[in-house]
């Protein structure tokens, strides 16, 4: 039978809003992938008295509890003591956890210096196994209660996931009597609603393997988890339903367990041989980022221009300056003029170019999220207008520098663009 999890986030500036609860949502993603229900999410500030009675409710109603934060040295740290007590044990000063707190000062300080409170954080719950952090100073623990379980990681979110991965899914998997394996299938094209329209009853009655929808910024990922007896045929159930998929949604499935487009299109690149180039105008610089945060971009990307201005148009990208007063910088014309000139001017095998109005205000009578993207290479060219559902900027420059990205996809796929 699965096991259900409660997280709890501890913190006040998470209730102020001053921070988002990121650890959170990892945390969940993580849990689902182990086949683990996650019924409730609880945000609670640093008062000891709230910190107990949320830590106690969450017990109740749940196998698992997860807290995030409030491990640290400060006084309002609070979380070990407070769990503790909901969990009825006594902490103890862990000596190889304050070891390890030394070593980090030691190593990470010029002067090796640590103020005493840092040892606060070697008080860990009384028969907890340890949890060590390997990007922090703040130690976590897991306490074993019968059939209750609490798990403490640190806040910061580079913390909790390495503390996550280290100790935490580990614990998790042997508590498991199969395997669960997942894929993750990526959509571009099309909606959350349209996706679960052509799919029709597949989402809802999927058992195992099941098939869950996560919407993101103008694309859908769906995760296809089975259990089963063995990794081989998890993956084999998994397979079979992400066939069915890519069948249904056909060219829309644009990668299967890829991070992002843009980590499909330099793959593909790299595989060709070939080289790409940017010209940017309304992302102002977006598409380029987006590329060159996948590491190893540069055996493909050779570099971009963001000519936010028409002068650079001109005299950078050689854009013609009676195609901008004739069509608008605002055209199919101006974007593949911008292409064009890129292409020639990095030596690319490929091109991309982009011109559109962000907003907030219509540019050129042109309305907000008007978009022209275009793509040459040698020999040959495409232009078109994007589509954006999006009224805001940031959600308009996100869908530009994807359509973008989606273009090169499916000309080097031989798709229709």
């Amino acid at each position: 039978m699965s096991k259900t999890a409660e997280i709890l986030a501890i913190g006040t500036e998470l209730l102020l809003g001053n921070i988002a609860n990121t650890d959170a949502q990892y945390i969940s993603q993580q849990l689902s992938e182990l086949g683990i229900n996650v019924y409730c999410h609880s945000v609670v500030g640093d008062n000891p008295e709230r910190v107990t009675q949320a830590a106690e409710l969450a017990r109740s109603r749940a196998d698992i509890v997860i807290t995030t934060g409030g491990l640290g040295p400060t006084t309002d740290d609070l979380t070990k003591e407070n769990i503790a007590r909901a969990f009825g044990r006594k902490l103890y000063f862990d000596e190889r956890s304050a070891d390890r707190i030394k070593e980090w000062f030691y190593s990470k300080r010029p002067n090796g210096k640590m103020t005493e409170n840092n040892l606060r954080q070697a008080m860990l719950p009384e028969g907890c196994i340890v949890l060590d952090n390997n990007a922090g100073t703040a130690p976590g623990c897991i306490i074993e209660d019968g059939e209750k379980i609490a798990i403490m990681l640190p806040g910061p979110p580079a913390e909790c996931r390495a503390m996550w991965e280290s100790g935490v899914r580990p614990y998790l998997e042997k508590l498991s009597d199969c395997v669960i394996v997942s894929r993750n299938v990526r959509v571009y094209g099309i909606g959350e609603s349209s996706v679960e329209t052509r799919l029709g009853n597949i989402i809802p009655e999927s058992k195992n393997p099941t098939v869950a929808p996560y919407a993101k910024e103008g694309e859908v990922m769906l995760r296809v988890t089975a259990r089963s007896d063995s990794a081989e045929e998890g993956y084999a159930a998994c397979d079979k339903m992400v066939d069915k998929i890519k069948s249904i949604l056909g060219d829309n499935v644009y990668a299967v367990d890829k991070d992002s487009l843009e980590q499909t299109v330099l793959e593909i690149m790299k595989e060709k041989g070939l080289t790409l180039s940017a010209a940017e105008s309304c992302t102002g610089g977006l598409l380029s980022k987006r590329i060159t945060d996948i590491p190893g971009s540069s055996a493909v990307f050779k570099g971009s221009v963001v000519s936010y201005c028409n002068e650079a148009k001109a005299e950078i990208l050689g854009v013609d300056p009676s195609v901008i007063e004739k069509f608008g910088v605002i055209s199919s014309e101006t974007a593949l003029e911008m292409a064009q000139g890129a292409l020639e001017r990095f030596g690319s095998d490929i091109a991309v170019a982009v011109t559109g109005v962000a907003g907030p205000d219509r540019q050129e009578d042109k309305e907000v999220g008007t978009i022209y993207g275009a793509i040459a290479w040698q020999g040959g060219s495409i232009v078109k207008k994007i589509e954006t559902y999006y009224r805001n900027r940031t959600g308009i420059r996100n869908m530009a520098a994807s359509a973008l990205l989606d273009m090169v996809r499916r000309h080097l796929t031989n798709l229709p663009v």
